[in-house]
C-alpha cells in the first residue's frame, strides 16, 4: 500500500562536441531536452505550479544559489590546472554479484537486516526490510548522451541488469548523466515496481517507456510510504537538466529512508547548506549517510561539497556511520580521482566520524559495522 502525505514543514573536460560540454555534473545535447510533453498530466504540471521551489518558469535554490557559468575560466583550469592521476593506473578490484548471493540475502533478510553494495560513483543496491532498492542507477559505460565520448567509468559494474532480482524500488535524486541513465532505466522498468523520483524528472521516464502509475514525483519535505518503509524527498542545492534548453526545468532532492531494520540518508548531488542541519533535526537521526564526496572545485562550491564540508553535512543529519558516495566511477573534476577518499579519511579521524568504504560490490551489513574496518583499496589503483 502506497501512501503520500505532506510533513509538517556534478571538463571532464572532454568537450563531448561542438557546443557540447561537460561541466562534471551533466551534458548538453538539443536532443536530450527533459520537457513536459502531451503526456503529462494537469495534476504533475499543477504540482510543479504549487512547489515553493518552482519560479513560474523553473526550479531554484532556497536564496536563488546558482552555479557559476564561467566558461573560459573553467576551460583554462582544466588546461592548467588538472591534477594527476585522474583515473586509476591500474583496474580498481571489483567483488562480482551474483543473482543467487542476493537472493540467498534477500531470504535471510530478518538475520541481515540492512545491507547494501557499491555498484558505482552514486547507484548503491540495498536491501531494507526484506526488499532490494536502487539509488540514482547508472550502469552505461560513459556518463554521458552518447557512448563514445564523455566521463568514461574506471571499472565494470558488479552485477548486470539482468541479473538483478526484482527492485522495490528506484530512487533518483535528479536527472544529470551521471545520476539518470536512459538505458539503464529501460533495461530496469520490467524488474522494478515503482519509481521514485523529484519534482518533473518523472516525465523522462515516461517518455522512455515505464508506465506513470509506477512513477511517484515528490517535492520538498513529501513523504510516501511503502509496505512500512517510508521515503522523504529532503532539500539539496544542486541543479538540473539534460540539455541547452531545460536548464531547471525538473527538481532536484536528497532523500531520508526509514523501515524497521534501519535507515539511511542518500544525499544526490548537492553543495553544503544549513538545511542538513532542519533534515537531521525532523528526520534524523539515520543509520548511514550515503553523502556525497567527490567532483567538487571552488568554480561550482555552490552545487557539490569538498570533503570536510560533506562529513559536515553527515553530522548535521545525524547518521552514524557515513559511506562517501559519488567517487571512484568518472572523472568529473579537477583533483585527483582518490583525492576525495584521502581527504574524507583524514577529516573523518579528526572529527571523530565512522567512516565506511567498501569496495565496489563488497556487502556492506550495518550489524557488522561496529567492529569492522575497511582497507584503502583506492591506493592499490592509484
Amino acid at each position: 500500500m502506497l501512501s503520500i502525505k505532506k510533513l509538517p514543514k556534478k571538463i571532464s573536460i572532454p568537450l563531448l562536441s561542438f557546443g557540447v560540454i561537460s561541466l562534471g555534473v551533466f551534458m548538453f545535447d538539443l536532443s536530450f531536452s527533459s520537457q513536459y510533453n502531451k503526456n503529462n498530466t494537469t495534476q504533475i504540471k499543477e504540482k510543479v505550479q504549487q512547489s515553493e521551489q518552482f519560479n513560474g518558469k523553473k526550479f531554484e535554490n532556497i536564496g536563488q544559489i546558482a552555479p557559476k557559468t564561467e566558461l573560459w575560466a573553467t576551460l583554462k583550469m582544466y588546461l592548467f590546472e588538472k591534477e594527476k592521476p585522474s583515473s586509476p593506473s591500474a583496474p580498481i578490484e571489483v567483488l562480482p554479484i551474483t543473482k543467487a548471493q542476493l537472493i540467498e540475502l534477500q531470504q535471510n533478510h530478518q538475520q541481515e537486516g540492512l545491507l547494501f553494495f557499491r555498484l558505482g560513483h552514486s547507484t548503491l543496491l540495498i536491501l531494507l526490510d526484506g526488499e532490494f532498492w536502487l539509488t540514482d542507477p547508472v550502469f552505461s559505460k560513459r556518463a554521458s548522451p552518447f557512448q563514445f565520448i564523455g566521463p568514461k567509468r574506471f571499472h565494470e559494474t558488479p552485477i548486470d541488469i539482468k541479473d538483478l532480482p526484482n527492485i522495490k524500488g528506484v530512487i533518483l535524486s535528479h536527472n544529470h548523466y551521471d545520476h539518470l541513465d536512459k538505458v539503464a532505466i529501460k533495461q530496469l522498468n520490467n524488474k522494478v515496481e515503482h519509481f521514485y523520483t523529484p519534482l518533473g524528472v518523472g516525465e523522462d521516464l515516461v517518455k522512455w517507456g515505464v508506465n506513470r502509475d509506477k512513477i511517484s514525483q515528490l517535492d520538498w519535505w513529501e513523504s510516501v510510504e511503502v509496505n512500512g518503509v517510508s521515503l522523504t524527498a529532503t532539500p539539496s542545492q544542486h541543479f538540473s537538466g539534460r540539455a541547452l534548453s531545460d536548464g531547471n526545468k525538473t527538481l532536484w532532492s536528497s532523500w531520508a529512508v526509514k523501515g524497521k531494520q534501519g535507515s539511511f540518508f542518500f544525499s544526490g548531488d548537492s553543495g553544503y547548506f544549513d538545511k542538513f542541519k532542519e533534515i537531521g533535526d525532523r528526520l534524523g537521526p539515520f543509520d548511514i549517510s550515503f553523502m556525497e564526496t567527490g567532483a567538487y572545485n571552488r568554480m561550482w562550491s555552490e552545487i557539490h561539497m569538498y570533503p570536510a564540508q560533506s562529513a559536515q553535512a553527515h553530522l548535521d543529519v545525524k547518521a552514524k556511520y557515513m559511506a562517501p558516495i559519488h567517487n571512484g566511477t568518472f572523472d568529473l573534476s579537477l583533483h585527483t580521482w582518490t583525492d576525495p577518499f584521502e581527504q574524507i579519511s583524514e577529516v573523518a579521524k579528526q572529527k571523530n566520524i565512522h567512516l565506511i568504504t567498501p569496495k565496489m560490490g563488497e556487502v556492506t551489513k550495518l550489524s557488522e559495522l561496529e567492529n569492522k574496518t575497511f582497507k584503502q583499496w583506492w591506493a592499490n589503483s592509484k
